[in-house]
């Protein structure tokens, strides 16, 4: 990183200070999300930082890209880097800033929230721990608190056959394909050694729970902990 741009996923992606810089093991999620857009698709980043993954998705397939953060300052610099690729900046706790426009619309609802357990972010790397805003690495007690919001919200936004991509830990997945297939979800990790992505889609209408949640067994292994540094 040069002061004020990141390289990810071979872009220049502008940041700012208070602001969490991307990470490459976030690159994951977004070859994860181009497996699942196509052009015209209409794409949520939740908890979008500078929008790094939106930016990284929508530069190489034309999506509708909206971009939502709770704090001023991450999407006022979202909004510089998305603005190229038309996309739109939502200010507000989670989904809450979303235009009612967008529900039963959206084909990708994705994103990387904080997801380091509360007492282990003392144990970061010290670039991360002392200069990465905490909100955007505290994911609570087990790190899942903002993955539970987003399970519960998700079902409100998505369209018919849409998907939820959720960044995690490998040592998480586990757990967070169980809190999705928890709220109808059908749900699998997809894992690299340093991250996890949780891929969920809600169950069609008619079809038991236990056949979808048997086709969809998580990939992910525990045998790795990565957190967010």
């Amino acid at each position: 990183m040069v002061l004020g741009r990141a390289r990810f996923h071979g872009l220049d992606v502008a940041v700012a200070p208070g602001v969490f810089v991307p990470r490459r093991r976030s690159e994951h999620l977004v070859e994860v999300a181009l497996a699942h857009v196509r052009p015209g698709s209409v794409v949520v980043e939740l908890c979008c930082g500078t929008g790094a993954v939106g930016l990284a998705v929508a530069t190489r397939v034309p999506v509708e890209l909206h971009a939502a953060d709770v704090d001023q300052r991450a999407v006022r610099c979202a909004t510089g880097n998305l603005g190229p690729v038309g996309g739109t900046t939502h200010l507000g706790d989670l989904d809450a800033p979303l235009p009612a426009t967008l529900a039963g619309r959206v084909d990708v609802l994705l994103a990387s929230p904080p997801y380091v357990p509360s007492d282990e972010v003392a144990l970061l790397p010290r670039e991360a721990r002392d200069h990465e805003p905490r909100r955007a690495l505290d994911g609570g007690t087990d790190g899942l608190d903002v993955v539970r919001r987003i399970a519960a919200a998700a079902p409100r936004w998505l369209a018919p056959g849409g998907v939820v991509l959720v960044e995690t830990s490998p040592r998480q997945a586990p757990a967070a394909v169980e809190l999705f297939r928890g709220h109808g979800f059908e749900a699998s990790g997809d894992t690299t050694e340093e991250a996890s992505v949780v891929v969920a889609r809600q169950i069609p209408i008619g079809v038991p729970a236990t056949e979808a949640t048997s086709s969809a067994s998580p990939s992910s292994t525990t045998s790795a902990c990565s957190l967010r540094p």
